[in-house]
């Protein structure tokens, strides 16, 4: 009677074909969300059923459903989406290049492959979505000729993994339109269905929605249609009525309680409403029990197996579950589909005597039919829950038990049994601690890391034994690491208070604690957890590791006590290093930046950095995805390049950065950051329109994360930057109002001095006297820190030209000792931005020769925006019309402003 279900449901089923139409006539962005709301029992199957039909001659059809028993089993939702159009169609991106990548990194999420074995490294959950969004979008192109449809029935019940790619599938492509049509159908939501987990991302995307319906109670009128297309153009009246009154207008509990009527034969008239009332109590909750009860004994354990194993209700794990012989579980199975409690796929359900009339014979009638291959399934998710929550509790956790060792033998893995060991009552059992474990590693190797947290959770409440309860502790905090670093925090610095962590995973708890510290701006304390763990450690690669890690937290801060001790310290460790081992090239690359900020010789900078590296690349381990020592290692060797003369050394290392990221699938706050460090190589070359690019690309990039991140900083910081250069200040203010980019400033450093470009942009808007101000604060900050790198925190060539016309004599003074720091750092690019600095408080003919020595430098630059604006000044000061056309045309080519520089002094 599906057409029956049906019944006042014209606008539902009218947005659907609307939709379809929409899709198939511009497959490219047609697409939308539809979502159909509804308790259980209203139609929702029978809808989505009847859209299916409608869309299959001309879309392809993907269909899924939510199981109460699987909302912890991640990704179960999007495998029933995708593997049958990958599987049957082969439209996986092809085997080369980045998509074979891709594929890899997604397959295990998808069931196509199994999970990397330990010790691979967690799968990033972003890089996994981002991975199905894209697969999707590949789906959709290969499509166009049929575009996908996705129905989703129970979506209540979906896993939070699947929901939230559907999530962010449909987000992501909402501005340009979709390519798919997502159809999703669920009960109400609950009374606050915002609250974060699965139930936020369903009301989000039901917000997302085109339109959102919801399936209404049947009225009398078609409750009165039903019931005369069932037993009768003579049903009467007031039957028709007992008949809503007793189902209350749910289609599926009125199909079932005419089914019960047809095969009593009653007779639809007034006097049979109390027999309707009596079948109708077997339609719902407890009259379900009841109903089932009566087959019994045989089928009431079947039922209950049927209902914990869920969907993997197939013969072999039904026969494990209950014991019962093959011929057995086949009778009982035929006694539940002929009550029509089961189907099984190819089964059709028939009509049987009503258990009223035939009170729970033992067997059957007719010999029982084999029992398919396939899983058997409740004939409706009421009478799921219903049978589920009728097992009594300890039967039931005995039940999960047996079916996560029925599973575990029949060769599904760790990851199928730990629903069922979730269940389970925790009894001190080592072994499903053991297997609780593995699990949270296959789902950590697939993108799950909050599957993970359930299953550690649980392997914690089991409980472990004191040899290894320290280690399920770290291993939960590694779980944590990507969504929830306060518990990472929490349990990481219980693990590291108990006994069991040998060397090794002390290191990496502390390792990975300070990381999550670090991130959560909270430098020194991240800084001073190593630190004091390094003390403790033995001398080797694990200390070696911290210390780096020490120093590396210690120079992040903003501000600190000993700034130069520290890095007197951090020269001295690392003085005799040679790059043999990847713990001394951390070390290395943190003492290269060190010594880049002090301003030391660039010289020894590009030594340092070398020694870092392995024939001009990070060294296997140490690459920018590794998460054994993070992005940061890479990242300060090719930002000491850069302000070392190097950009192009530093261009190679970024480029690489975002092939890394954009191959791993990393698109959020590591690929802005790495289009940031591209940004800074293209300054540093002085080719302001493509780090102006790259940099833009950077915010773009951060925005869709968040607001107020590490990168939002640094980019804007260099923009702004960027943008002064290009002569473009109005832009600039543009950009630091809308990021608000100023005091306060951030517990962490900026790239570069974010005082220092602050201090310029006031100088460029005119605001001489704010300037000043700013600018001397930057430069008592970084004085006492020892860190003078005049390029890296230009303040001293700003504060010159701010104090020029009202404190000449301490401007000059200024200009002198920034010309020392230079001369010390050694680049042509100080040295001619320093002698042009000079220039400007020196007598005409001293300022022609000082201009001439700085153009002399900087033509050894790589920078060719600095060297066009020494010609400028240069052309100014001598008022040849040719080298004025020469510095204009090299000024072009870098995309300055071809005016005199707009931070130079009036005349």
């Amino acid at each position: 009677m599906r057409g029956s279900l049906l019944l006042e449901r014209g606008p539902e089923l009218a947005a659907a074909a609307r939709a379809v139409e929409g899709l198939v006539a511009e497959p490219a962005h047609g697409g939308c969300v539809l979502v159909y709301r509804g308790e259980a029992g209203r139609g929702k199957t029978a809808l989505l059923a009847e859209i299916g039909r409608i869309a299959g001659d001309r879309c392809t059809v993907l269909t899924a459903r939510g199981d109460e028993t699987h909302t912890s089993v991640p990704f179960h939702v999007t495998r029933q989406l995708l593997q049958p159009a990958l599987e049957e169609r082969e439209l996986l991106p092809a085997p080369d290049g980045r998509g074979a990548e891709a594929v890899d990194r997604i397959a295990p999420a998808l069931g196509l492959a199994p999970p990397p074995p330990p010790p691979a490294a967690p799968a990033d959950p972003q890089v996994v979505r981002g991975g199905l969004v894209r697969l999707l979008d590949g789906l959709a192109a290969r499509l166009r000729d049929r575009p996908p449809v996705l129905l989703v029935d129970d979506a209540q019940w979906a896993d939070a993994e699947s929901l939230a790619w559907l999530d962010a599938y449909t987000r992501t492509r909402q501005g340009g339109g979709l390519p798919v049509l997502v159809v999703l159908a669920h009960r109400p939501p609950p009374p606050e269905p915002h609250a974060p987990g699965a139930p936020a991302t369903l009301a989000a995307l039901g917000d997302r929605a085109v339109l959102t319906l919801g399936l209404d109670a049947l009225t009398p009128e078609a409750t009165a249609v039903l019931a005369r297309d069932a037993l009768g153009g003579h049903a009467d009246e007031p039957f028709c009525h007992a008949l809503w009154t007793v189902t209350s207008g749910n289609a599926y509990e009125t199909v079932e309680l005419l089914a019960k009527a047809r095969e009593r034969e009653v007779d639809p008239v007034a006097g049979s409403v109390a027999l309707l009332r009596e079948l109708g109590t077997g339609a719902r909750g407890g009259g379900l029990v009841a109903r089932l009860q009566a087959l019994g004994a045989g089928p009431t354990r079947l039922a209950r197996a049927i209902a914990v194993l869920g969907p993997d209700s197939t013969p072999q794990l039904l026969r494990a579950l209950t014991g019962m012989a093959g011929t057995e579980l086949a009778a009982h199975t035929d006694r539940l589909r002929r009550a029509r409690i089961v189907t099984a796929p190819d089964s059709p359900v028939t009509p049987a005597p009503s258990p009223h009339a035939d009170p729970a014979p033992t067997a059957p009638t007719q010999p029982a039919r084999p029992t398919t291959a396939g899983p058997l399934e409740f004939t409706h998710p009421l009478i799921a829950t219903a049978v589920y929550g009728s097992v009594p509790a300890a039967t039931r956790s005995a039940l999960h038990g047996r079916a996560a060792r029925a599973l575990a033998d029949a060769g599904h893995g760790p990851a199928a049994a730990a629903r069922h060991l979730l269940a389970v009552q925790p009894a001190d059992d080592e072994d499903a601690v053991r297997r609780l474990r593995a699990a949270a590693a296959e789902h950590l190797a697939v993108g799950a890391p909050d599957a993970a947290r359930r299953c550690l959770d649980r392997a914690l409440a089991e409980p472990p034994g004191p040899e290894t309860y320290a280690v399920v502790l770290y291993e939960l905090g590694c779980a944590s690491l990507l969504t929830a670093p306060a518990a990472t925090v929490r349990h990481l610095r219980s693990a590291l208070d108990l006994p069991g962590l040998d060397d090794t995973l002390r290191v990496d708890a502390t390792y990975r604690l300070a990381q999550v510290l670090a991130h959560s701006n909270q430098l020194g304390e991240a800084a001073g957890t190593v630190a004091a763990e390094a003390v403790r450690t033995p001398p080797g690669t694990g200390r070696r590791r911290l210390q780096a890690a020490h120093f590396m937290y210690e120079g992040f801060q903003a501000a600190e006590e000993d700034g130069p001790g520290r890095s007197r310290r951090l020269a001295e460790l690392t003085g005799r290093l040679t790059g043999a081992d990847n713990p001394e090239r951390a070390l290395l690359a943190v003492r290269a930046f060190d010594a880049m900020l002090r301003g030391e010789p660039a010289a020894e900078v590009v030594r340092l950095c070398d020694s870092a590296l392995v024939d001009g690349a990070p060294a296997r381990g140490l690459g920018w995805t590794d998460t054994t020592w993070g992005f940061e290692i890479p990242a300060l060797t090719g930002i000491a390049y850069a302000f070392a003369d190097r950009p192009d050394r530093a261009r190679a290392l970024f480029d690489e950065a975002v092939r890394a990221f954009e191959i791993s699938g990393w698109s959020g706050a590591h690929l802005a950051f790495a289009h940031t460090l591209l940004g800074l190589a293209h300054r540093r070359r002085g080719d302001l329109p493509r780090a102006q690019h790259h940099l833009e690309e950077g915010l773009r990039l951060a925005d869709r994360v968040g607001r107020g991140l590490p990168v939002h900083w640094d980019t804007a910081c260099l923009l702004v930057d960027t943008l002064l250069a290009r002569g473009r200040t109005a832009e600039a203010r543009d950009v630091a109002d809308h990021y608000a980019f100023g005091p306060p400033w951030p517990g962490a450093i900026v790239l570069p001095d974010g005082p220092s470009v602050l201090g310029r942009l006031l100088l460029a808007e005119g605001r001489h006297e704010e300037a000043a101000h700013t600018l001397e604060a930057a430069a008592e900050a970084l004085t006492a820190r020892g860190r003078h790198h005049v390029l890296w925190a230009p303040w001293p060539f700003d504060l010159a030209r701010a104090l020029a016309t009202t404190d000449p004599d301490r401007a000059a003074r200024v200009a002198t000792e920034a010309r020392a720091h230079a001369e010390r750092l050694g680049t042509p690019t100080a040295r001619g931005e320093a002698l042009r600095c000079l220039a400007l408080f020196a007598t005409p003919a001293e300022s022609r020769r000082l201009l001439t020595r700085a153009v002399a430098h900087l033509a050894e630059s790589p920078s060719r925006y600095e060297e066009s604006r020494a010609r400028l000044d240069l052309a100014h000061a001598t008022g040849s019309a040719t080298a004025l056309a020469e510095a204009t045309a090299l000024a072009t080519t870098c995309g300055a402003v071809t005016a005199r520089a707009s931070t130079h002094p009036p005349e």
